[in-house]
C-alpha cells in the first residue's frame, strides 16, 4: 500500500509530467496548478520572476517550463569555474543560466525525478548548444552525486515539495564542498502560520501545504550542518505564505 508520502509524491510527479508535456505541446506550464495538460499561468511563479534579459537566447521552451517562485541564481552569486547543482531542474531554465555563469571551467548538474520533465531538459540544453551541463534522474532526498563534489546549490521552489526535507537539507549538506553554499527560492510560511493553516491556503502540489516555516528552515538548515543561514521573504504567494531566498553555508 501507497503511503500518505508515496502518495504525494506521485502527484506531483504527475502534475510535473502533465506540465513537461504542456510545455512540449507549445503550451505555458505556469506553477503549482492541477495535473491537467492545460495549466493556468500565474504570476507569482515561474518566467514572470525572471526579466527578459536574464532568459534571452534561451530556448522558449525552458522559459515556459520554469515552474518556481523566484530567481535563485539572483542569490546564488555564481563565479566562473564552480560547480552548481539544481534541486529539482523541471525543464532546465536554472541549469543553463548556471552554466552561462560559471562559464566553460565550471559545471551545472540538474536533478529532477520525472522522466518527462528531463527529457525535455536534455533537450532544451541541446538546443542552447551547452555542453557543461548535465541531467541526472533521481530525488532530492538520495542525490545520485558524491560527496563534496559541488560549490553551489539551488533550487526554485521544490524544497517544498518534498515530504522528507530533513533528507533534502542533509543531501544538499552531503553534497557541498566545505566553503560551499545554497542559494534556494522557495515558499515559506510566517511563523504563526501552522501547518493546518497553510494546508487552508494552498494544496501540496500547490507550493503551500508543504512549505516550513522561517523558523522551522533555519533550525532546519541548522540541523544539516548549515552556518550563516538566513531567510527572507520577496513577494506574497498567499496569506502569511511569501516566495523567499534562502541562504546558507557549508563550513
Amino acid at each position: 500500500m501507497h503511503t500518505t508520502n508515496d502518495a504525494l509524491r506521485d502527484e506531483v510527479r504527475s502534475r510535473y509530467a502533465a506540465a513537461a508535456r504542456s510545455v512540449s505541446g507549445g503550451g505555458d506550464a505556469g506553477c503549482c496548478a492541477p495535473a491537467t495538460e492545460a495549466v493556468e499561468v500565474d504570476d507569482r511563479f515561474g518566467a514572470a520572476l525572471y526579466d527578459t534579459a536574464t532568459t534571452e537566447g534561451l530556448p522558449t521552451e525552458a522559459v515556459l517550463a520554469s515552474l518556481g517562485c523566484g530567481n535563485p541564481l539572483a542569490v546564488a552569486d555564481l563565479r566562473p569555474g564552480e560547480r552548481v547543482l539544481d534541486l529539482g531542474s523541471g525543464g532546465g531554465i536554472d541549469v543553463l543560466l548556471s552554466a552561462q555563469r560559471v562559464g566553460p571551467t565550471g559545471f551545472a548538474y540538474g536533478v529532477d525525478m520525472t522522466t518527462e520533465m528531463l527529457e525535455l531538459a536534455r533537450t532544451n540544453a541541446d538546443r542552447a548548444g551547452a555542453t557543461n551541463v548535465e541531467f541526472r534522474q533521481g530525488t532530492i532526498e538520495n542525490l545520485p552525486l558524491p560527496d563534496a563534489s559541488v560549490d553551489v546549490v539551488i533550487s526554485n521552489c521544490v524544497v517544498n515539495l518534498s515530504t522528507d526535507k530533513p533528507a533534502v537539507l542533509a543531501e544538499a549538506f552531503r553534497v557541498l564542498a566545505p566553503g560551499g553554499r545554497v542559494g534556494i527560492s522557495d515558499v515559506v510560511a510566517e511563523d504563526d502560520v501552522s501547518p493546518a493553516q497553510r494546508a487552508e491556503r494552498g494544496s501540496y502540489i500547490g507550493c503551500v501545504a508543504g512549505a516550513l516555516s522561517r523558523t522551522e528552515y533555519l533550525d532546519g538548515l541548522a540541523a544539516a550542518g548549515f552556518v550563516d543561514a538566513s531567510v527572507d521573504f520577496t513577494h506574497e504567494i498567499a496569506p502569511g505564505l511569501h516566495g523567499a531566498v534562502v541562504r546558507a553555508a557549508k563550513p
